[in-house]
């Protein structure tokens, strides 16, 4: 599964320095993209949603998993290698910076992303749901999307900077609408990643609300209740590790959470209407 838009001619500025976006990506990865660098003034800003894999850069390996973000700037040699049962799907933007040196250094921003010619950690400010909204713009081309492509991607420079500076998002002083931002993220992270062990009570306490605010709060953003969505995370994620024929579908319903494959099988033919064997016949 690949998403690329290139050749597009995206550019954008920042306090007068142009950034264009020659290449923007999303890719869950089925091979391992071998060792390779790119030129002067060009960065790649590498999100994984989910999945797992290994990252080798500037002479060191790095586990990658969900939530990873890392950087590769100017002439950094870098390599990825997927799980095999669970590979990583990848966020990619490809950035190349113009722009003379005095304003450069007029640049606070755009100094302190190029400072840094390698990264990686966790990311703690939100760049999922961006990512979410940038390719979303990308596939729809709604009125004034180039606009908002350049606004996005300022965002996402933003955002990489702030993880440098280990900047982490507070939760104290939201206003009500970004309030509902913050705990869309809560949301929509805890149903990426825990949907081994999702459990409404978990989801409140995280939420810092009751049990019957959190299924009125889902009911708000997504139409839907807990257990609608908590059968989307499951079947979501059961469709993708069976997209690997070296698993066992016991192995997978374990994985998921399931207490025997009978449970699995019958959630997932209610959910498919399909039974897994004869989903992954089909694949």
């Amino acid at each position: 599964m690949k998403t690329l838009y290139t050749g597009m001619d995206i550019h954008f500025s920042i306090d007068n320095i142009s950034v264009h976006a020659p290449n923007i990506v999303f890719e869950c990865f089925t091979r391992t993209i071998p060792s390779h660098s790119h030129g002067n003034g060009c960065y790649e800003i590498h999100f994984i949603p989910h999945g797992y894999g290994r990252l080798t850069a500037a002479g060191q390996q790095y586990d990658i998993s969900p939530n990873t973000l890392f950087i590769t700037g100017p002439h950094i040699e870098h390599a990825q290698a997927p799980e095999a049962t669970n590979p990583m799907q990848e966020y990619c933007i490809y950035l190349k910076i113009r722009g003379t040196l005095q304003n450069q250094k007029k640049s606070a921003l755009i100094n302190a992303f190029t400072s840094v010619p390698f990264w990686i950690g966790p990311d703690t400010q939100g760049i999922f749901p961006l990512m979410k909204q940038l390719f979303d713009e990308l596939e729809h081309r709604y009125t004034g999307y180039q606009t908002q492509i350049g606004l996005l991607l300022s965002q996402l420079i933003i955002y990489t900077v702030r993880n440098y500076e280990q900047n982490r998002i507070t939760h104290v002083s939201f206003s009500r609408n970004n309030m509902t931002d913050s705990n869309s993220i809560i949301i929509e992270e805890y149903f990426l990643y825990h949907y081994q062990s999702l459990s409404l009570e978990h989801l409140a306490h995280k939420l810092n609300l009751s049990t019957r605010q959190t299924q009125r709060l889902l009911m708000e953003l997504y139409g839907k209740t807990f257990q609608q969505k908590k059968a989307e995370a499951r079947m979501s994620a059961a469709a993708m590790l069976l997209s690997d024929k070296t698993r066992s579908i016991t192995s997978i319903a374990q994985d998921l959470g399931y207490c025997s494959i009978e449970h699995f099988s019958s959630a997932f033919r209610k959910f498919y209407r399909v039974s897994p064997r004869e989903y992954r016949k089909h694949l």
